[in-house]
């Protein structure tokens, strides 16, 4: 049954994620932490970060890892498929007939009323991952690094990729010294 699952799981995220990757992480997040309960919240940022990190599609690469994580290898290519194949289908029909259509107003408004719900969803999943990280990290570490990624991507223009992999190692060096701390005061 857990192959139907991730199957439907992912055919979801690919039938429901319309516009890009960013737009089914939050559907990604509530098919496999909150519905199935693959994953915990934890794991599944560690995912979307590796995921970030990483060149290609958000959505088939957390697919990719997480059907490989419930299922082994055919859970992988299960997931994938079922990521893959609605979009391929939707794109097929939509741009059909769409395009006959993409003068006209209500076809201009509805493309243009995905962005502000994507952005809402994406801010939730915002919000979620910094009461998270201000739980174990602290306010003052957890406003450091928000302000250093911004600066190192935005203003420095530096790849996300060396950004995610100095904040694992910030935190990392800050998880090990509040344990350090917590063994100096338990003895």
């Amino acid at each position: 049954m857990t192959h139907w699952h991730l199957f439907l799981a992912f055919f979801r995220v690919g039938i429901l994620g319309y516009g890009s990757g960013p737009s089914s992480i939050p559907l990604v997040k509530n098919e496999v932490v909150d519905k199935y309960k693959w994953m915990t919240d934890d794991e599944f940022s560690d995912v979307l970060a590796l995921g970030n990190a990483l060149p290609g599609p958000i959505a088939t690469k957390m697919a990719g890892y997480i059907g490989w994580q419930v299922k082994g290898v055919l859970g992988m290519l299960n997931a994938i498929i079922a990521s893959v194949v609605p979009t391929i289908l939707l794109m097929i029909v939509l741009l059909t007939f769409l395009n006959s259509f993409k003068d006209k107003p209500w076809v201009l408004g509805m493309a243009k009323a995905v962005v502000p719900v994507v952005g809402v969803m994406l801010a939730v999943l915002t919000v979620d991952f910094l009461k998270k990280v201000n739980a174990h990290f602290g306010v003052k570490l957890t406003i450091g690094l928000l302000i250093a990624s911004l600066i190192l991507l935005v203003l420095l223009n530096i790849h996300p990729a060396i950004v995610i992999g100095v904040v694992i190692v910030v935190s990392l060096l800050s998880k090990q010294e509040k344990q350090e701390v917590k063994e100096v005061k338990a003895s």
